[in-house]
């Protein structure tokens, strides 16, 4: 099969990102047109600088003299964060922004970044340039290009492996991070003035657009979780402060972006960097995974994971989710250039014609691995090895106390569904507030959407607790092994793909569920749970052990036989089932599994054991039972 793709029209995407001068497009203009929205090909733009225009389909309000409504636009924004590391000031400063700009709520994402909501547009502009002026980003948080690189944030200090890890995802940041000036002329420069917002870091005071450099650039026991390592000559790389010139190693002949060109990736590319031993990551949902090979704690290689996705269009039998492909091993030398060459091919070779089928996971799809890998190594320049035997065989979450190896301790807060605020039953966001103004602890976000709060003293640990419990936030010690172990995408009312609830929803489910699981005496059994408003599989629900997705007008599809580990699909169970009707759904499955269990067999592992057919068989005689009862 020919490597060569399809010669079809562009999309409507490619034709906005060809004419944009490198995301610039009219976006600098638009900011001052007085509209409280974008016009469809700067919208696509803007996701590059980091935040999506939305609607809040609940705020609409009705037209005057007619029947249609009108949309309320506002934007998300979120802020890229290299491991999900940032210091208590900054968090602070994200805090102080979703009050005096946003809805009053911070969430974290399934991505160890952090995302504002409700921002209106002519906001838009000093939120990106205050979470600058703190040395975060929000550059490539969104678009078509690398995104937020992901990895392991539980600080073991008595083990090298993690630093190393963290390491390389801000080497490898540097290499692939996006080179146009745009952001910064766009949302850095005063539009009155034409001065630059220069705050510390950098050459001549630039700012830090990758959060690189966390705050006072070192890591205060305390203060900060904030490192260096080199981190000034990126700033100014990505910000056009010193000259760029083509590689010698196959990036493109392009003098603003030698990586990706003028037209970037054909779709989003997602990367994560984890361990064998802890998938916490879920590594083999990325586009690119990279698994730490170690030997006598220290990395010795990686071997190179591709293809893993979640997105699925319900209209389009061609789209698919997908985990990843075991394709190789390097070595640590090897690591960079393998994974921009892997980048490489999927620009050069993703689908840029049907956005639906864009991404990596396709283009394998299309080729087989063995193709694609050959492909790679043409890029690289040589062959590379068969992936080492090693491979995901433990998650750990971090949740609670923890020591860190340095006669510090770390606590891992979950957070439900990342969402941060004040309501009645709690106020999460006010104890953080506390917590980072007296304490301030070292920060570090988890794929889970929960909070590591790292560097607390021995002596800190009852005062830590006691303002969480005052401002009536659950210890994970006191929240259940199926909502610990949960999570939900943001879905309604602003996501414009959900079809139903999603993270307002998710929580009830769980409160009827923890009763069943308890009657059954599985209240301490270890399952993922996982819910999203729409199939594009944010929360990533195609390779847990129960994966809730809405399908349609309060209707989901119930998947089971996924499991912790993320290395395997679910399959659906049934589709269709009303919000009513999930956790009824559920608990014959649950009781099927206490009766016939294996030993030590997992939730997910007895029913990809057992098989659709199988299940809906016993459920089906179960209810029958219950019937009769």
């Amino acid at each position: 099969m020919s490597d060569e793709p399809p010669i079809k029209k562009p999309s409507p995407v490619e034709i906005a990102k060809t004419n944009s001068n490198y995301l610039h497009g009219t976006i600098e203009q638009e900011l001052l047109d007085g509209n409280d929205l974008f016009t469809k090909a700067n919208v696509q733009l803007l996701k590059h600088h980091g935040t999506y225009q939305q609607d809040d389909r609940e705020a609409r309000t009705a037209r005057e003299g007619g029947g249609k409504s009108v949309k309320q636009y506002s934007f998300m924004v979120r802020s890229r964060i290299p491991g999900g590391r940032l210091s208590s000031a900054q968090l602070l400063s994200e805090l102080d922004l979703c009050d005096e700009c946003g809805n009053g709520t911070l969430r974290i994402t399934s991505r160890q970044g952090l995302q504002l909501h409700g921002v209106v547009k002519r906001n838009l502009y000093q939120v990106i340039r205050r979470i600058n002026e703190v040395q975060l980003s929000t550059l490539a948080a969104c678009g078509d290009v690398e995104r937020n690189l992901m990895c392991c944030p539980a600080p073991h200090h008595n083990d090298p492996v993690h630093e190393e890890m963290y390491g390389l995802s801000l080497e490898l940041l540097r290499h692939i991070a996006p080179r146009t000036r745009a952001y910064h002329e766009i949302w850095l420069r005063d539009p009155d003035t034409g001065q630059d917002h220069l705050v510390g870091g950098g050459p001549n005071g630039s700012p830090d657009p990758f959060g690189l450099n966390n705050g006072n650039g070192h890591a205060d026991h305390g203060k900060s979780d904030g490192h260096s390592n080199g981190a000034a000559s990126e700033w100014s790389v990505a910000h056009g402060y010193v000259p760029r010139q083509a590689s010698a190693n196959g990036d493109l002949p392009d003098p603003v972006e030698p990586l990706y060109g003028p037209t970037y990736l054909p779709r989003k590319f997602k990367t994560g960097i984890g361990l064998a031993g802890d998938n916490c990551i879920d590594i083999y949902a990325n586009d690119l995974g990279l698994m730490a090979i170690c030997e006598n704690y220290r990395i010795v290689g990686y071997n190179v994971l591709v293809g893993g996705g979640m997105g699925v269009v319900p209209s389009a039998a061609k789209t698919f989710p997908a985990v990843a492909k075991r394709m190789a091993y390097v070595r640590p030398d090897q690591v960079i250039e393998v994974a921009k060459s892997v980048i490489r091919v999927q620009r050069d070779f993703g689908d840029r014609t049907d956005r639906k089928t864009a991404r990596l996971k396709y283009l394998i799809h299309r080729w087989g691995l063995d193709q694609f890998k050959a492909k790679v190594e043409e890029y690289y320049g040589e062959k590379l090895p068969d992936p080492h035997p090693d491979d995901v065989h433990g998650f750990d979450d971090h949740l609670g106390w923890h020591e860190q190896g340095d006669d510090r301790w770390f606590y891992g807060l979950n957070v439900e569904n990342g969402r941060i605020h004040d309501i009645a039953e709690f106020q999460l966001k006010t104890a953080l507030r506390e917590i980072c103004t007296k304490h301030q602890p070292g920060i570090r976000l988890t794929a889970h959407q929960s909070i590591l709060f790292t560097d607390i003293a021995p002596s800190d640990r009852g005062g830590f607790e006691e303002i969480l419990r005052r401002h009536r936030v659950k210890l994970s010690e006191e929240i259940s092994t199926v909502r610990r172990w949960s999570m939900a995408c943001v879905a309604w009312p602003t996501c414009g793909l959900a079809i139903t609830e999603a993270e307002r929803a998710l929580p009830t489910f769980i409160d009827h569920l923890e009763v069943e699981l308890a009657k059954l005496g599985l209240a301490k059994d270890v399952f993922t749970l996982r819910m999203t408003g729409c199939p594009n599989g944010c929360a990533r629900p195609y390779n847990c052990d129960v994966g809730l997705v809405g399908k349609a007008l309060d209707k989901y599809t119930v998947f089971v036989g996924g499991r912790l580990l993320g290395d395997r699909l679910n399959f659906i169970y049934k589709d269709l089932v009303p919000t009513s009707d999930v956790v009824p759904t559920l608990v014959p499955l649950f009781a099927y599994f206490k009766q016939a269990r294996q030993a030590g067999e997992t939730f997910g592992d007895f029913c990809f054991r057992q098989g659709a057919a199988e299940l809906l068989s016993w459920t089906e005689r179960y209810a029958g039972q219950a019937a009769g009862a």
